[in-house]
């Protein structure tokens, strides 16, 4: 069976106001020590996956471009050298604008990576500034002219709407402003105010203003039915793409394919298992050192977890998932387990069954996670 393979790097030039990724303000010392960790873990898995291959790999963070020229290449050598990257294998690799360069972006093309992921979020540099972004518009719009020169072809673009203050003509210029580019894959997420964050702080403490839910409503329609007239389809809640330019290694995500996550942090799906490595980069080199797997937590998932897991996480694309499938997967009877709850959200128009498949509606998409709540109650 072809897996995943996520590599994190958690370091930051600064944390931007809404994250609460795994991620630390960059110091020298500590990456050194997370590059000599990084590799001997992939040193200590590779024996363990010597028969296995991997139809994907991602490198997130953090910020991976953060990294020099001669760091990113020594990475991606390593995952090449340890492990086993089927041919065509998507290589992603998420870049913030602000830490490209024209060299780095050869390395990376000449590294093998084929999958670029910039991080913008607007276009707008008053928004820029509130979300603590540490890059320019023209910053971004410069380095997305050098990639497609040197190469890449799949490029995603992460946008955010919702953003405190934004109107609806500042979200839609940066729309119009991305689309131009002609990227071929968009990601276009609402905020989410978490807890442990700067914008969560500023919200608890009154001094946070939000859009309202009919600005929200109105900004996700607009981008749903803009971006399908230019040319994305819609795949996933958040994601748009291309034809046949969907990001693979997140489909295998909702999909509940299998994936080795390594670095601080980072979590792995096996064997029915779920298991995160440690988050703090002191005690992920320290195992490390010790020729010891960083693992902190492990949990074995029980049928009941996968199958509310594989409804969940399918339901989160377009596609929705296959009854019949899920039926000869988990030995069940799908319909008879959900009876009232697939009548209560068929009948309030949240979700459509055709043939075996059964996917949310336009309404059902926007209050998804109150559909996906029915599906925990059993």
């Amino acid at each position: 069976m072809e897996k995943g393979l996520y590599v994190h790097v958690p370091f930051c030039i600064k944390k931007c106001n809404y994250c609460d990724f795994n991620s630390f303000k960059l110091n020298e010392e500590d990456k050194k020590e997370y590059i000599e960790g990084i590799i001997t873990e992939m040193n200590l898995y590779s024996k363990k996956f010597d028969k296995d291959c991997f139809s994907t790999v991602f490198i997130g963070g953090g910020t991976p471009s953060i990294l020099e020229s001669e760091e990113l290449k020594l990475l991606i050598d390593n995952i090449h050298s340890n492990f086993n990257i089927s041919d065509g294998a998507e290589i992603s690799i998420e870049a913030n604008p602000g830490t490209l360069t024209k060299e780095k972006l050869e390395i990376l093309y000449l590294a093998g990576v084929n999958r670029l992921s910039m991080g913008l979020q607007s276009s707008n540099k008053k928004h820029l500034e509130s979300l603590g972004r540490i890059h320019s518009y023209e910053e971004f719009k410069k380095n997305f002219e050098i990639a497609r020169e040197i190469g890449f072809e799949n490029i995603n673009v992460d946008l955010m709407f919702s953003l405190p203050n934004q109107t609806f003509d500042e979200w839609k210029q940066t729309l119009e402003d991305v689309v131009k580019l002609n990227p071929t894959h968009i990601s276009a997420y609402s905020l989410i105010i978490e807890d442990g964050t700067v914008f969560g702080r500023l919200y608890d403490e009154g001094k946070l203003e939000i859009i309202d839910e009919e600005l929200y409503l109105k900004m996700y329609y607009y981008t749903r039915d803009y971006l399908k007239e230019n040319g994305y389809n819609q795949y996933e809640i958040s994601n748009y793409a291309k034809d046949k330019k969907e990001c693979k290694h997140n489909v295998l995500y909702w999909k509940c394919g299998h994936y080795l996550g390594l670095g601080p942090g980072s979590h792995s799906y096996l064997n029915e298992e779920r298991f995160s490595n440690y988050k703090d980069i002191k005690t992920y080199c320290e195992k490390l050192k010790e020729y010891e797997l960083p693992v902190e937590n492990i949990e074995k998932l029980d049928k009941k977890d996968m199958m509310e897991e594989k409804i969940i996480m399918g339901l989160r694309m377009n596609e929705g998932i296959d009854l019949e499938k899920i039926n000869e997967k988990f030995e069940v009877d799908f319909m008879k387990i959900y009876k009232s709850e697939v009548e209560s959200l068929k009948n309030k128009g949240l979700i459509k069954l055709e043939n075996s498949k059964m996917c949310l509606t336009h309404k059902g998409i926007d209050i998804s996670n109150k559909v996906f709540i029915e599906f925990l109650k059993k």
